[in-house]
């Protein structure tokens, strides 16, 4: 048996991380990122190259890289999209990356900052991604830790491909079908939410 075990549960969207207490290095859990790491889909998009808010399949692009991203790191990840239609909002998990549309109700700042108050004593593992500087203002004040879109792409890159700074070179897994394109263009045939621009 390994000295190192990591038994990984996945029930109801919870990602377990257990540890064997027989490791001889005190210091390896440190080197796993434990801390969940909570994304503003759309404030994060214009800063990837090769990335529109105007491509029909944006997020699906984005979601994507988080999951390999959290593969190789082994981190968790939450990304949220705004702009939802009414019935077709909700959370789903694909990998360690847990995906929440949010209706068009509210905002995916809106949604963060909640999602960050209701963790209580566990604010500190949580670390948010956005450059909006209410959303900073707001998470800093509830205890967490914020970095910028454009901090997080350079350490998404970094781990996706340590060779290259540009999205072109990471590959989608498939191109998406006809019946895909259409009903993402169903879901987020509009223009993107006036608080984003490519050109921020």
């Amino acid at each position: 048996m390994n000295n190192i075990e990591f038994l990984i549960l996945r029930n109801a969207g919870l990602n377990f991380m257990l540890l064997s207490k027989k490791t001889k290095n005190p210091n390896i859990y440190d080197k796993i990122c434990l801390m969940i790491t909570v994304i503003d889909g759309h404030n994060l998009i214009p800063k990837i190259p090769g990335l529109s808010l105007h491509q029909v399949d944006d997020e699906n692009q984005l979601i994507d890289m988080l999951r390999e991203f959290s593969r190789l790191s082994r981190r968790k990840l939450e990304v949220y999209f705004d702009g939802a239609p009414l019935g077709f909002s909700g959370a789903r998990m694909d990998g360690m990356v847990r995906v929440v549309f949010v209706s068009e109700k509210t905002t995916a700042d809106e949604e963060i900052i909640n999602r960050i108050q209701r963790t209580g004593k566990r604010v500190k593992e949580y670390i948010v991604v956005s450059s909006d500087h209410h959303v900073q203002n707001q998470i800093r004040s509830l205890g967490a830790k914020t970095i910028t879109s454009d901090q997080f792409v350079k350490e998404l890159f970094k781990s996706l491909n340590g060779r290259s700074s540009t999205g072109e070179d990471i590959k989608r897994d498939r191109q998406l079908s006809e019946d895909e394109v259409h009903e993402w263009l169903y879901l987020f045939n509009s223009e993107p939410p006036k608080k984003y621009s490519d050109t921020d």
